[in-house]
């Protein structure tokens, strides 16, 4: 009997030997062992063939002493998912984990993996297995064998012996581990480790979250079990949503667009549905489930979501009714909008709602609503208009147009009409007016100067380069120390192609940034230091044909240089401007001008016979002189006063008395500050000169002051009235 023990040892010993010198290709392709426990000498061929490719004998590992701040949930949350409450930093010192009772049951997932701290044991899905080699920490880096893993995983394990590398495989993700690194390769991508691999009694260590991470396996560290709890679930995935935006019932043919997938590259090969409906029939609400079978024969958890259906929509109903049915002419009609939606209108169009009518017979009046689903619907009605006149057009006009609308008149006589007699004083302002070439061909500098103290920019040109620009204001502080400059008031609009447009939103915005304060910031800038200001302006880029406005206000504690750019919107302004160019000026004005605010005060009853106030014509108004420091300090008139601000103030406006604004050098559109409220010029188009005026204020019984601030909007063409005239006796 002794003989024959010693027989079957040395058979034993000796199929191990042999076993241990496998070739290369069979190192490359032997299978991955089935239990942990079980005898293997796989994992250590790899390591001892890497080993002797790269002439490194294998070490013992380190003696734990720092807390593993990589491995097992730590609030880093490097394995994809957040820890769990009882996540802390895991001590290892002087602590093992043989003994330690284990739960049974496997994850909600259905496979779970336990690896204790500085022990052998693991238990997958609650039966307990031994590793090669404990997982221990070196370095302050939690480290396992990729053996134990790969083996209670299901991973495909391989080595390149080109590449010296260890392999490992999980459908279609593929890591690549070397000996003594501490970069590894993830689907061709190389990563870094927390730590360096190294091997240990022929077993090839590396960080745990270099394998969880890579392959997002979600993970958790119970800090009082000293374990990693592991979730290994390979059931694939599934989900899905709908195409519609609104389901109908009876109507919707509902898209279902489901998406599925496995973490291990399976194909998907079943699918199974229930509460699918290709169409609701009765509004509700409807849980529909979508599950997913993969070719191991796995299936997903079940995915649901609830679908909203919704009762077929109604149009709306339009409705309305006027405070009469027969009217003299020239008599206001008072409309009633009556229309309803059980979601809400969207839109109401009018056909010929006159708020009077100048002609005698019946009218047709139409309104037609729209809701919010496109539904529409529409009601006629006809008044009568008699052959009476209760107010001839023009009264009927300067009583009751809208604030901010304009109407027609015969603007031919308002020359004729006396001019009021203003005066007025500057404050020191000074003006910067970029607006030279307007439309702009070339990169370059489109205007450069110095300043000090209060000054306002106005700023106003077409991209016709080609090519997508950007314009940007620099001010670059020449001075031994450091600048502040403060902005008050800003409005900025564009880009787009419609320089009337962009002009009337800049000076909108202008004047709520007086009322609202919201562009006040302060600036600081290092002697020598340049600073890129007025960012709103190269906040987009400027398409060819593409036109911007902008109008500030600043104020400077230091004499600082302003250049106004437009370059490539692609290119830093920084490292262009010292190799840009001055572009010369075209027919528009540029240049600087001093006592840009101008403040007009009058005293006197104004409104008991028609007058007008003149502005921007060069007369009651002159013009500023300045110079363009660009073409060698040339001088220069503001035409039209463009970027000056005017602050009126009519102390006594007569009783009854109408003003509005009328255009006198062509169209115009804008906005005009009156008793601190914005008021469009005008709010449907803008105003076509001589014939065209739009209502800024009425006074009522009794004599009333009036503040008026105005800024000419760019793209729109002065000079312009300001009108006074007595209303008619309303009847």
């Amino acid at each position: 009997m002794n003989f024959k023990k010693m027989l079957m040892t040395t058979i034993l010993v000796a199929s191990q030997v042999a076993a241990l010198a496998l070739p290369v290709s069979a190192e490359e392709n032997v299978p991955v062992s089935n239990s942990a426990n079980e005898t293997t000498i796989t994992e250590a061929t790899y390591e001892q063939k890497s080993q002797a490719d790269s002439g490194e004998e294998a070490s013992s590992t380190d003696p734990v002493t720092d807390p593993d701040t990589e491995g097992a949930g730590t609030v880093e949350g490097e394995a994809g998912e957040p820890a769990t409450e009882q996540a802390t930093e895991p001590t290892t010192e002087g602590t093992s984990n043989e003994g330690a009772v284990i739960s049974g049951a496997a994850s909600s997932s259905g496979d779970e993996l336990i690896l204790l701290m500085n022990s052998k044991k693991m238990y997958h899905n609650g039966v307990e297995y031994l590793a090669n080699y404990p997982m221990e920490v070196k370095d302050g880096v939690s480290y396992v064998s990729i053996r134990a893993i790969v083996e209670r995983a299901g991973f495909q394990i391989s080595y390149d012996s080109k590449t010296k590398e260890t392999i490992i495989v999980r459908g279609s993700d593929e890591l690549r581990f070397k000996l003594n690194t501490t970069s590894y390769k993830v689907n061709g991508v190389t990563s870094t480790m927390r730590g360096k691999s190294y091997s240990v009694q022929n077993n090839f260590m590396v960080p745990l979250t270099a394998i969880t991470q890579a392959l997002e396996i979600p993970y958790t560290w119970d800090q009082k079990g000293k374990r990693v709890i592991m979730n290994l679930s390979t059931k694939p995935v599934a989900s899905f949503t709908i195409g519609n935006k609104e389901v109908i019932s009876g109507e919707t043919i509902v898209q279902y667009l489901p998406q599925s997938s496995s973490p291990t590259g399976q194909q998907i090969v079943s699918e199974e549905w229930q509460g699918r409906q290709e169409t609701f029939m009765t509004p509700g609400n409807y849980v529909v489930t979508y599950r997913v079978q993969d070719a191991s024969g796995q299936w997903s958890d079940p995915f649901s979501l609830t679908i909203t259906v919704v009762k077929p929509h109604t149009p709306p109903i339009a409705n309305f009714t006027t405070d009469k049915d027969t009217y003299k002419m020239g008599e206001l009609i008072t409309y009633i909008d009556d229309s309803s939606d059980e979601v809400g209108i969207q839109d109401r169009n009018w056909v010929n709602n006159q708020r009077a009518f100048f002609s005698p017979g019946p009218v047709s009046i139409k309104l037609t609503v729209v809701n919010v689903f496109g539904l529409t619907s529409t009601i006629e009605k006809t008044i009568t208009i008699t052959n009476e006149t209760l107010y001839t057009r023009d009264e009927f006009n300067q009583l009751y147009t809208p604030v901010g609308e304009k109407y027609g008149f015969d603007g031919k006589a308002v020359p004729s009409w006396d001019k009021v007699n203003y005066s007025y004083t500057s404050n020191a302002t000074t003006l910067i007016r970029s607006n030279s070439p307007e439309t702009v061909y070339s990169e370059g500098v489109l205007y450069r100067e110095t300043a000090l103290g209060a000054t306002r920019f106005m700023i106003h040109h077409a991209n016709a380069t080609g090519k997508n620009v950007k314009m940007y204001v620099i001010a670059t502080n020449n001075n031994d120390v450091s600048a502040r400059l403060t902005q008050s008031n800003l409005g900025f609009a564009g880009p787009n192609q419609y320089a009337t447009g962009v002009g009337k939103a800049s000076v909108e915005r202008y004047y709520d940034s007086m009322l609202t304060g919201n562009q006040y910031k302060d600036i600081w800038i290092a002697p020598g230091e340049s600073k890129i200001i007025l960012n709103e302006l190269s906040a987009s880029n400027m398409k060819n044909g593409d036109v911007i406005s902008l109008l500030a206000d600043l104020h400077s504690d230091s004499t600082l240089q302003y250049d106004v750019i437009m370059i490539g919107a692609d290119k830093d302004p920084m490292v262009s401007l010292p190799y840009l160019s001055l572009l010369p000026r075209d027919v528009h004005n540029r240049g600087t001008f001093m006592d840009a605010t101008r403040t007009i005060e009058y005293s006197e009853e104004i409104g008991l016979t028609p007058v007008r106030l003149l502005l921007g014509d060069n007369s009651s108004d002159p013009f500023l002189a300045g110079q363009d420091t660009m073409s060698a300090a040339e001088p220069v008139l503001n035409a039209g006063n463009f970027g000056v601000v005017y602050n009126i103030t009519l102390k006594r406006v007569a009783p009854n008395t109408l003003v509005t604004f009328n255009p006198r050098g062509g169209f115009y559109t804008g906005w005009i500050l009156v008793n601190g409220v914005q008021v469009p010029l005008s709010a449907t188009t803008g105003l076509n000169a001589p014939n065209e005026t739009a209502v800024l204020f009425r006074t009522g019984n009794y004599e009333q002051s009036l503040n008026l601030v105005f800024t000419a909007a760019p793209g729109s063409n002065l000079s312009v009235n300001l009108l006074f005239q007595q209303m008619p006796a309303k009847k």
